[in-house]
């Protein structure tokens, strides 16, 4: 285990859970298996499958935030996470196929902490193109609420320019 990694993930996080030990190892799973370190910018992408604890240690050790952009959730509610090296264009995915195995909360996160990567995860090499780079868009104010939103963020409704919060979706069936 690293120590240094455990220590500042949950300094971030708030406190020690076994959810945590699974983005601790995910972390270190990324440094082996890819040999990446953390981000200075946005050239090391993580695309989250699941919004757990273990997120918060991929955003502490790795640098991988969603103000910074290089963070991306993909709600499927698998503990998955895709690193991409934007520099190299190699990717990998993690999946935790780790278990309970029954044990006492305090015992499950030890293991997790102290067990291989291998045993914890099946990591494979993907093909996947990274997303590109973060952009900067004009702000609106919305014409109902008078809040500013993203411009990419604006829907055109009964001839106003709306937030999405004031936009009213159309759905017709079932």
């Amino acid at each position: 285990m690293n120590q240094g990694y455990w220590d500042k993930a949950r300094a971030f996080h708030g406190h020690a859970c076994p959810g945590l030990a699974i983005g601790v190892k995910v972390c270190e799973a990324a440094v082996e298996k890819l040999g990446v370190s953390p981000a200075f910018d946005e050239e090391l992408i993580c695309i989250t499958e699941n919004d757990a604890c273990g997120v918060d240690a991929i955003q502490a050790i790795m640098s991988c935030t969603l103000g910074k952009g290089n963070l991306i959730y993909r709600d499927t509610g698998k503990h998955a996470f895709t690193f991409i090296h934007r520099n190299t264009g190699k990717a990998m995915r993690f999946y935790f196929k780790g278990q309970h195995k029954g044990m006492e909360r305090s015992a499950y996160q030890d293991y997790l902490l102290n067990a291989p990567v291998d045993e914890l995860f099946q990591c494979r090499e993907v093909t996947i193109q990274a997303p590109e780079q973060a952009r900067l868009f004009a702000s609106l104010p919305c014409e109902v609420c008078g809040e500013l939103a993203p411009e990419h963020k604006i829907r055109f409704q009964a001839g106003k320019k709306v937030c999405l919060d004031c936009f009213k979706e159309y759905q017709r069936g079932w």
